[in-house]
């Protein structure tokens, strides 16, 4: 008895030692999960706010259907949905992505169902987020995607992204499975906001990192040509998704870095909009020109203008709250304004003031060694002969929002090497680059191969 215990104890190692060898000897497969595109959440408002809201206080059996750019493609994606500033929780009901062919429509072939959980419908929490589980749909960087939601239930919509720059459609009844949303008398609604949407993550082969850029109006897109893909980190994203590097959005129109307003100051969603989002190893920080800027104005006509050392003091703070994260950050100059939102309510947003409270901002953030890296939007952009007016083709007519073509020409500002030493990727490693066909985006009149 003796004998065969000891025998059978030597076989059964035998065994597993031959296992454990089988199993050291084959490859692992690294993969690893990257935010691809973001909309950064906000608070909705009511109708007493200098800009309508774009969405209806309540859906209820509706289907949003949203599009979206990806920076970074992948084999499989998965959807992030906000509840961020509900107070109650939101059903959500059957949900698909598949690939846009326009105006709504959608490739029926490409349609895929997403589950939470394993299971068509969940509940979205008061303040919380909610991530899809993953699903395989072969997407190429720089491709779009259309995400429906069925909201069966009467659904505040109190959390939305209020400058999507992109149409969306609010359907009758649950038409996430459509080829295209069909209206029942006038039921079919258009906005350019988007409820609900808040991310895209795909998977990858390798590790992939991503670019987070933190910013206002100008970063959002505000003038950038609707349904087109033209804000300027849409044209950065192009850039870098052959190194393999993604670009996500997280500028909201009316943004501060101290100052709450038609979103959180900066250092409030700091955590949320870039050092949660995955892959997340570099942030573009673009804020500044709103604390500036609004004080006096009819979004805050009783609020004192920040000093340069308030200003200094939470550019420093965003700075350290990165790093002890292994966040690097690279700080942009604030762009010319001169002239700016003439003949609007907005009309005194510009005064010499605080132009010279601008450009002691920018002489900071230029010489202060506090960032890891500087991009120089100011040059870039400016008129060399009224430099403290922006560049006519460059400016969208308002004189503070860059057009498509100033959006491009601040991607092509962003020094490539400074970026991708930020996110650990050499440029010349090929081992790094996606090999994308036809990856740039396409100038005037042209379109994408």
């Amino acid at each position: 008895m003796t004998t065969v215990s000891k025998a059978s104890v030597a076989a059964m190692l035998s065994v597993a030692l031959a296992a454990a060898t089988a199993l050291s000897a084959t490859p692992a497969i690294a993969c690893a999960w990257v935010a691809t595109w973001q909309a950064s959440p906000q608070a909705t408002w009511g109708d007493d706010f200098l800009f309508p809201a774009n969405v209806p206080p309540v859906l209820y059996d509706q289907t949003v259907r949203q599009v979206a750019r990806v920076s970074l493609g992948g084999q499989r994606l998965r959807i992030v949905l906000s509840n961020a500033y509900g107070a109650e929780p939101i059903v959500v009901g059957k949900t698909t992505i598949a690939r846009p062919i326009g105006s709504g429509a959608v490739a029926v072939d490409s349609l895929r169902s997403l589950t939470f959980g394993g299971k068509n419908e969940a509940t979205l929490l008061p303040g919380a987020t909610l991530v899809s589980d993953p699903v395989d749909l072969d997407v190429p960087a720089l491709a779009q995607v259309a995400v429906s939601i069925h909201l069966p239930n009467a659904t505040a919509v109190s959390t939305f992204h209020w400058d999507g720059r992109q149409t969306a459609w609010i359907a009758p009844g649950d038409q996430t499975a459509s080829a295209a949303p069909a209206k029942a008398g006038d039921a079919l609604q258009n906005t350019t906001a988007r409820p609900l949407l808040t991310g895209i993550q795909v998977e990858t082969a390798t590790v992939a990192r991503a670019v987070v850029v933190l910013g206002d109006s100008i970063t959002d897109g505000a003038s950038a040509s609707l349904d087109r893909d033209r804000r300027w980190p849409d044209f950065l994203a192009a850039r870098l998704a052959a190194h393999g590097v993604a670009v996500v959005n997280a500028g909201i129109s009316g943004a501060r870095l101290l100052s709450d307003g038609m979103g959180v100051n900066a250092l409030a969603r700091l955590e949320r909009d870039v050092l949660a989002q995955p892959g997340a190893s570099s942030v573009i920080v673009l804020l500044g020109i709103n604390d500036i800027a609004w004080p006096g104005t009819v979004f805050a006509p009783n609020a004192a203008r920040p000093t340069l050392d308030a200003l200094t003091a939470g550019y420093r703070q965003l700075v350290a709250q990165a790093h002890a994260r292994g966040v690097r950050v690279i700080g942009a100059t604030l762009t010319p304004f001169e002239g700016a939102l003439p003949g609007t309510p907005l009309s005194n947003y510009y005064q010499r003031d605080k132009e010279v409270l601008r450009q002691r901002v920018n002489d900071w953030i230029r010489g202060s060694g506090v960032f890891d890296a500087v991009i120089d939007f100011d040059a870039a952009l400016r008129d060399p002969e009224h430099p403290t007016r922006m560049a006519a083709r460059f400016d969208s007519g308002d004189r503070l929002h860059p057009g498509d073509e100033g959006n491009r020409a601040m991607a092509q500002a962003v020094d490539l090497e400074a970026v991708l030493a930020q996110v650990g990727v050499a440029p010349g490693d090929t081992s790094k680059i996606l090999r994308e066909r036809s990856i740039m985006l396409p100038g005037p009149g042209e379109t994408r191969r």
